[in-house]
């Protein structure tokens, strides 16, 4: 007992003294912790909220409306066998990979919380359901740093590789309880669609407002720790012990910003594209891990609903893992045409240049399009349930 409130007190008195340092570098670097929150800012008028709150929105109506237990009946062949989970937790793995991060981590706690997949289901899912959208590994990873589509899309690819990886891996995850693996919350009854909406957009805005606050402190976080000179300070620790292997301080810098934010550390991957094989399994590795940033704008989610975080931490490296091997041996495979420097800012330049309402565009109609496919699914499978009751009920 006293050994363990010493470990509080000490626990306490790092917090503290962490609280005071981060006080004390705001105090004394004003203008660059402004520019700073400005970049953030920026980033979520530009980037957070056109890409996610349509899908936000998107992805809890489809469970409101009851759409996910229809492509539950149909896709439990397919969901069962592979991942040891029901068929209604294909709306989670679809969006996950559509809507980017963390869309997917909302809409398994949006099935648990309706009673549409168990506890043991919905911590299976979040261990590999949560995943990067297409829109940023192509367009910011690919485009961006790479400036090359095909990089972009090869990312992608081992991205989702890895992700189904883990999914396979952790399908016997809490297999020996039964009794939490069947239990599950009492499933609502679907709504109609005016309250359904209303309190989609409602929680959208909600989910959206909470990432961007977290996007913006971690933005300021890592801003600070460079001007501190505490993260190049653990850099070359990191450096000088692993430089035999080629990892030095410079590609230490860039791990350690892109295990807080995901953003920032693929972004700082630019002045090392030309080392290909090893920029790319980095980038991989970050896009898989996805970042302190993220990871609490998903225990933001999860809250008191009574899943274990666990699951998901462990997932999410693992994941990562998977996918800078994967990403590591894919150019060794094929050759890529990196174009010049000057061709890489002056796409650089063009993505920062998107405007709020180009990408609020783009991303509605996305979302829109989405929403169709998953409506006409639905009618789809609820025309077949049809058809085989009449002819399950036709005399022989």
């Amino acid at each position: 007992m006293r050994k363990l409130r010493f470990h509080r007190r000490v626990f306490d008195a790092l917090i503290c003294l962490a609280l005071f340092a981060a006080i004390a570098a705001l105090v004394l670097f004003p203008k660059e912790t402004i520019a700073a929150a400005s970049n953030g800012l920026t980033l979520c008028l530009n980037v957070i909220i056109p890409s996610l709150f349509p899908f936000f929105v998107l992805s809890t109506l489809i469970v409101q409306l009851g759409i996910a237990r229809y492509f539950g009946k149909v896709l439990e062949p397919v969901m069962r066998p592979l991942f040891n989970v029901g068929g209604a937790c294909s709306t989670a793995f679809v969006m996950g990979f559509i809507g980017g991060y963390p869309v997917g981590a909302k809409t398994v706690i949006a099935l648990y919380e309706s009673g549409s997949c168990s506890k043991v289901e919905a911590e299976r899912l979040l261990s590999f359901c949560n995943n990067s959208g297409p829109a940023f590994i192509l367009g910011v990873v690919g485009a961006g740093v790479f400036s090359s589509s095909a990089v972009g899309l090869l990312l992608y690819l081992t991205h989702t590789l890895a992700s189904i990886c883990v999914g396979l891996i952790f399908r016997r995850w809490g297999k020996g309880n039964r009794k939490d693996s069947l239990s599950r919350l009492p499933e609502t009854a679907a709504r109609r669609f005016t309250p359904a909406f209303v309190d989609s957009v409602k929680s959208a805005f909600q989910t959206t407002l909470n990432i961007c606050g977290f996007v913006i402190f971690f933005t300021i976080f890592i801003k600070l720790l460079f001007l501190s000179g505490l993260l190049p300070l653990i850099a070359s620790g990191i450096g000088a012990v692993f430089t035999p292997f080629g990892f030095d301080k410079a590609w230490a810098e860039r791990l350690l910003t892109g295990l807080i934010e995901l953003t920032s550390g693929v972004w700082s991957l630019q002045g090392a594209a030309g080392e290909l094989s090893r920029s790319m399994a980095m980038a991989a590795f970050m896009l898989g891990w996805a970042g302190l940033s993220i990871h609490c704008q998903v225990l933001s989610f999860i809250g008191d609903s009574g899943l274990s975080v666990r699951t998901y931490i462990y997932g999410k490296i693992l994941q990562g893992s998977i996918a800078a091997v994967f990403a590591y041996f894919i150019p060794r495979i094929f050759i890529f045409d990196l174009p010049a420097a000057a061709y890489l800012a002056r796409q650089v330049t063009a993505l920062a240049s998107v405007s709020f309402t180009s990408a609020a565009l783009i991303s509605c109609l996305s979302a829109f399009l989405v929403m169709i496919l998953f409506i006409l699914g639905a009618r789809k499978a609820m025309m077949r349930r049809g058809k085989y009751a009449i002819k399950k009920k036709a005399p022989r």
